[in-house]
């Protein structure tokens, strides 16, 4: 009995990270708008038609470092169709007061240029939007579990995977989906 009861617990836990792969997607990703670092409208629909990763961000993180290689693939594949946009978010308590220092800090330190957003937060009642559409269509896995944690979406706008902040951005996996979804 009891090794029924644990298989039944794993089975459980398992489920609650798969995605929804069935999302009836009422909206899509290019259908929001948000805020930029400088405090300018983003309409997402200015992205569509392209994969965009979507990263929650964070300064004083053990996975800060990610900020260059994450500068790499938008160097790489800016003119492909391809979006890196930053969502600096202080939900695991690792980020900046302001998007003024937030802006400086990535500007001196990594020489960003990817477009990056204010600042958000990224799971519970007051995420952005985005990230409540993501769990509604995409399920447990689309909450970041932490900083640095990935949303690829496809140029449909809608979510293809996740990926965990352990997952580097010039990793090969990642870097073999965003180019089969560029082509």
């Amino acid at each position: 009995m009891l090794k029924l009861i644990g298989k039944i617990f794993l089975v459980t836990f398992m489920i609650s990270f798969t995605s929804n792969a069935n999302a009836k997607y009422d909206k899509v990703f290019y259908d929001f708008n948000i805020k930029s670092i400088n405090g300018e409208n983003i309409n997402l629909n200015e992205y569509k038609n392209k994969v965009v990763l979507i990263v929650n961000l964070a300064s004083y993180c053990g996975f800060t470092n990610q900020y260059g290689d994450l500068q790499e693939l938008w160097d790489s594949y800016k003119n492909k169709n391809f979006i890196v946009l930053g969502i600096p978010s202080n939900s695991f308590n690792q980020e900046k007061d302001n998007e003024k220092e937030i802006k400086e800090f990535c500007e001196v330190n990594f020489n960003i240029t990817f477009p990056m957003t204010s600042i958000y937060d990224v799971k519970g009642d007051n995420a952005h939007e985005i990230y409540k559409w993501a769990n509604e269509n995409y399920g447990n896995s689309a909450i970041p579990k932490w900083n640095f944690y990935k949303i690829l979406i496809n140029n449909y706008g809608k979510i293809e995977e996740t990926y965990s902040s352990l997952t580097k951005p010039n990793s090969s996996k990642l870097i073999k989906k965003i180019e089969s979804l560029i082509k």
